[in-house]
């Protein structure tokens, strides 16, 4: 079964910093790229930060260069996203996608974890 699991949500104060961990089972994680992404109250699901490995590439949001670094642990197959300096607008549900392009079409084969909670206190 193909399963992500992200974890590592908690309550933190502003300025704070939290680790979400993001790992992967049941599919080739050298293939994918794997994101995340986050949704507040209210709001629509937004990007944050993706890493894919076979290319060496990572991407970030331009509200959270800076503050977050995303990087993988290929052996655990594991992508961690390291947030720093919180903001209260930073509280949200926090996701990990793993996604990748299956033909020249360019159809894909989605993934989605379980999301974790993520609390800035003000």
């Amino acid at each position: 079964d193909v399963q992500l699991q992200a974890f590592g949500g908690g309550l933190v104060q502003a300025g704070g910093s939290l680790r979400l961990s993001c790992t992967a089972s049941g599919f080739t994680f050298d293939d994918y790229t794997i994101g995340w992404f986050r949704q507040a109250p209210g709001k629509e699901r937004e990007g944050l930060s993706s890493i894919n490995n076979s290319e060496g590439k990572s991407y970030y949001a331009d509200f959270v260069k800076g503050r977050f670094t995303i990087s993988s642990d290929n052996a655990k197959k594991t992508v961690y996203l390291q947030m720093n300096s919180l903001k209260a607008e930073d509280t949200a549900v926090y996701y990990c996608n793993a996604v990748v392009v299956v033909n020249i079409e360019g159809s894909r084969v989605e993934h989605w974890g379980q999301g974790t909670l993520v609390t800035v206190s003000s």
